[in-house]
């Protein structure tokens, strides 16, 4: 049964100062949990992201069979079945709101010859999964669902696993990453492909837990990734990182309430997830990175943020892959800039937690913002630092992002900014309000 919808209002707020830290990576913590999962031994994470789709990964890999159990906040110990061990389970997987989630299982259990059937939320039952049941059927796996490949899905891990080649079509971490995760039970290598470099955090566990893949470069600035089939994984501790995503929607507003001053503890920094950064700082942000190292394979740091006059930029479409998810808090903070932000290649927004290219430019409109749309992408006129009118109310369909980032629009706005809906937050920052609330961000009930 779904939440009841909670409308919220982003006020004008006084500065945002302080020192804070956000949860733990949602893309880390999915995988950690699979892979634990698959591993043998005892799997120990910490800053594990407790939020709605998180825990519907753990409650999919409890259900096939590995022992999952929470020790104290974020503190979570999985122990696994070895790959290929997972067990048929028994009762419909639902996982709520999370793509990733429910696309990396499947990936997961492809290639052990069990069934399981999946489902989710509204929104996540119109969001396309044939983009990886398809390629799965490479390894011999079958499926059955709804046209256009909708859930609820029934798969059928493959019998006799087969090792593949496969170049993934379009910029998808999800899809790649699932991929890589069946090749792990087929016999001999597997050589999954692309064109446009994606976040790389799957590669980099896999290897942590001993599977055998290497990464190449191609001439076209690509690459291939050949995994060793039939593994065995062996169990480590994770220590999740602070999630870039979530961490934005709080650089962001400090950057647009004046005389804001805010640090941000332990944020990742994994190249593939910083385009945010790098593009906020081509407009004109005071956004400093300290204290820069290195935790579990991953690059991390604190950041500084202060209050900036930014001004309009033209994105680089190849750094979309790597700002896959800022697009909602960037088109935000393009909105208070000097300027026009022009933003191509953003194709992938269309099948998110909503069509959320369209959202994002409905939510700007509503509170006197211009946009030009275009095929794959838009232009937003910025109105400078104290020129957004507001005043208007945001459809979220259901999408967390949409959701926060027009709550922070509203802290800098004239007038307050209503999101029709917030209850969806929590299925990837639960904290947010009273994070936010605590910088001194001002929110108010309808």
């Amino acid at each position: 049964m779904s939440s009841p919808a909670r409308p919220l209002r982003g006020c004008r707020s006084s500065a945002l100062t302080g020192a804070v830290t956000v949860p733990g990576d949602k893309s880390i913590s999915h995988r950690a949990l699979i892979l634990g999962g698959m591993a043998l031994g005892e799997t120990r994470i910490t800053g594990l992201l407790e939020a709605e789709d998180v825990l519907n990964t753990a409650e999919a890999v409890r259900a096939f069979g590995a022992s999952v159990v929470r020790q104290g906040p974020g503190a979570w110990k999985v122990s696994g079945t070895g790959v290929g061990g997972w067990r048929r389970p028994e009762d419909v997987l639902d996982f709520g709101n999370s793509g990733t989630g429910s696309r990396l299982v499947m990936g997961a259990m492809a290639t052990t010859p069990v069934t399981a059937v999946f489902t989710g939320d509204a929104s996540l039952r119109k969001r396309p999964m044939g983009r990886v049941l398809e390629p799965l059927k490479l390894y011999g796996a079958e499926y059955d669902a709804r046209p256009g490949g909708l859930m609820p899905v029934t798969l059928k891990g493959a019998v006799e696993a087969m090792p593949v080649e496969y170049l993934v079509p379009m910029a998808s971490a999800q899809v790649k990453s699932a991929m890589l995760l069946a090749a792990l039970n087929a016999p001999g290598r597997s050589r999954i492909s692309q064109k446009t470099l994606t976040r790389d955090h799957t590669e980099k566990m896999l290897a942590a837990f001993g599977a055998d893949i290497s990464v190449e470069p191609l001439p076209d600035g690509g690459e291939v990734i050949t995994v060793g089939g039939e593994a065995e994984l062996k169990a480590i501790s994770v220590a999740v990182p602070r999630d870039p995503s979530s961490a934005a929607f709080a650089i962001v507003a400090a950057l647009l309430v004046p005389g804001s001053d805010i640090l941000l503890h332990d944020v990742l920094l994994n190249p593939r997830r910083t385009g945010l950064f790098t593009t906020l700082q081509e407009m004109g942000a005071d956004l400093v990175i300290v204290n820069q190292r290195e935790s579990g394979g991953e690059q991390i740091g604190d950041i500084k943020v202060r209050a900036s006059a930014l001004k309009g930029v033209e994105v680089p479409p190849e750094r979309v892959p790597d700002m896959i998810d800022e697009f909602p808090i960037l088109a935000v903070a393009a909105a208070f800039a000097d300027g026009n932000t022009i933003m191509r290649g953003l194709e992938e927004l269309r099948v998110k937690e909503s069509d959320r290219l369209a959202a994002i430019i409905a939510g700007l409109r509503a509170n006197g913002v211009t946009v030009q749309e275009l095929e794959d992408g838009m232009v937003v006129e910025g109105l400078g630092g104290d020129g957004v009118p507001g005043g208007g109310t945001v459809t979220t369909h259901m999408d967390h992002r949409i959701a926060m980032a027009f709550l922070v629009m509203g802290l800098a706005a004239k007038a307050p900014v209503t999101v029709d809906d917030t209850a969806m937050i929590a299925t990837s920052f639960p904290e947010f309000e009273n994070l936010m609330g605590g910088l001194g961000a001002v929110f108010a009930e309808g």
